[in-house]
């Protein structure tokens, strides 16, 4: 398979339409690819606090409707990042949205655990409960998104859920650009999957954002990488090096503690 990270600005300029049309163009020029991953509420921008709440759509709003087209018209599975989801009750989320080739909406996660300690994402957001994994004919996807990373708790549930991908979206800020290469790799690695990281670049909020998406095999090798400015980087995938991989070294047949979380598929 091959997958791609669009590695998106969010320039504090630009509007959430701006930003759609931007978004959906990019996803467009990936006819071809199997796989596409977009960073962190790129719409609403994700150190935007005080617009969360005028911002907020539903999971068939604005962007869902966008980036379906875009899915649908490019032939390819779309992770389209994560949006400011409110909820029914008026809660919001930050939930990310996994679209399959024809448009259709396959995968939705609430974001587990909210950054931010007493500020920000932590106070004005739930989190969500559920572990999300995704069969395609691809492979089973993981969904987690930027802050998840820091839990690797979450990552394990993913691989008992049968990920073989995992997609993060993030909006990583760039004072911690060491913590975001070390931790993609070490949740790679530990969980013997291929890791698509895809984080923002720019500022947005008065905060830079880290850039430097990854897409990371399970030998925790770097397949590809981008920088700080807004690009799209790409790499060949092949299921059969996971299964190598984890028949070569198979550690993870020596597990002896477990953790049981709800699952939805």
């Amino acid at each position: 398979m091959r997958a791609s990270l669009i590695q998106l600005s969010v320039d504090a300029s630009d509007s959430a339409d701006e930003r759609r049309r931007r978004a959906a163009s990019l996803v467009r020029d990936r006819a071809g690819d199997d796989l596409v991953v977009l960073p962190e509420l790129w719409a609403a921008g994700a150190w935007a606090y005080d617009r969360w709440d005028q911002d907020a759509e539903g999971v068939d709003g604005p962007t869902a409707a966008a980036m379906s087209g875009a899915a649908r018209q490019a032939g390819v599975w779309l992770h389209a990042g994560s949006v400011v989801e409110r909820d029914g009750d008026g809660t919001l989320y930050n939930t990310a949205l996994l679209f399959d080739r024809s448009g259709d909406l396959r995968g939705r996660y609430r974001k587990i655990h909210r950054y931010g300690f007493d500020t920000g994402e932590a106070t004005l957001m739930g989190g969500g409960d559920d572990i999300v994994a995704v069969p395609t004919e691809l492979g089973v996807i993981g969904l987690a998104t930027c802050y998840d990373l820091r839990f690797p708790e979450l990552f394990r549930g993913l691989l008992d859920a049968g990920a073989e991908l995992i997609a993060v979206p993030a909006a990583w800020p760039a004072a911690r650009l060491t913590h975001w290469q070390l931790l993609t790799r070490t949740r790679a690695l530990e969980e013997q999957v291929f890791l698509l990281a895809c984080c923002a670049t720019g500022a947005h909020g008065a905060v830079r954002q880290a850039g430097h998406s990854m897409i990371i095999d399970p030998w925790g090798t770097v397949r590809a990488e981008a920088g700080t400015t807004e690009r799209t980087v790409t790499a060949d995938l092949a299921l059969a090096d996971l299964t190598r991989i984890r028949s070569e070294l198979p550690v993870l047949r020596d597990r002896v503690l477990a953790i049981e979380a709800p699952v939805r598929r």
